[in-house]
């Protein structure tokens, strides 16, 4: 059975470890102690990450995420690379790759990228069509309500469509450049767009983007 998601949440402790809990991250006005806080909560403390979600827990949300922000970051980081507690759902190993694949690949791409000295990462091609895979089952979640029709495209020709409408901006690139964009990270990613070059412009500054 592939692993995927525990080999990204480890790269993730570690680059967490390395940048240190001030490092700037691609989540904006989150620092690496944030984001570090962030994905514990999402994993230990189900009674408030529905906060990110559902308006009413959002103050409860808040508290959670301001506990865990205080704790050393060592702490912090321990928990990340530990995992959740031993009787959550994301111990089993079909529901932590089904779960969290995107989660750690994302975040682990959020810390790089905000470094200025990163570089890409080389991904098997079964990563790859693993990643494929998430996206094309979320791709019409993340795209509802961008002002433009949106197809994601691989350089093998697969596409899945994230929103009908016109005019239609085509992104093309591999399906880890392609999550990037459709998470919101659109200036952080390596793809290529086609379409009109209006209807480009207002995609790149949607903040609609993202689940």
């Amino acid at each position: 059975m592939s692993t995927f998601a525990k080999r990204e949440r480890l790269l993730l402790a570690d680059l967490l470890e390395t940048v240190g809990p001030d490092a700037e991250t691609l989540c904006e006005g989150w620092r690496a102690r944030d984001l570090a806080a962030h994905v514990v909560v999402r994993e230990r403390r189900p009674d408030a990450a529905g906060g990110a979600l559902i308006k009413q827990l959002a103050p409860r949300l808040e508290k959670v995420m301001a506990e865990y922000t205080a704790k050393p970051y060592e702490e912090l980081i321990q928990l990340v690379r530990t995992g959740p507690p031993r009787f959550s759902p994301f111990q089993l190993k079909q529901v932590d790759e089904a779960a969290n694949i995107v989660e750690f690949y994302v975040h682990t791409e959020d810390v790089r990228r905000a470094q200025p000295d990163w570089s890409p990462r080389e991904l098997d091609p079964v990563f790859q069509d693993a990643l494929w895979s998430r996206l094309e089952r979320t791709a019409r979640l993340m795209g509802r309500g961008v002002p433009t029709g949106l197809v994601l495209r691989r350089p093998n020709g697969q596409t899945v469509v994230a929103h009908r409408g016109t005019p239609v901006v085509t992104v093309t690139g591999e399906p880890a450049e392609l999550l990037m964009f459709a998470y919101g990270r659109q200036r952080a990613a390596e793809v290529e767009l086609e379409g009109d070059a209006e209807a480009i412009a207002t995609l790149h500054e949607s903040r609609r983007l993202g689940i």
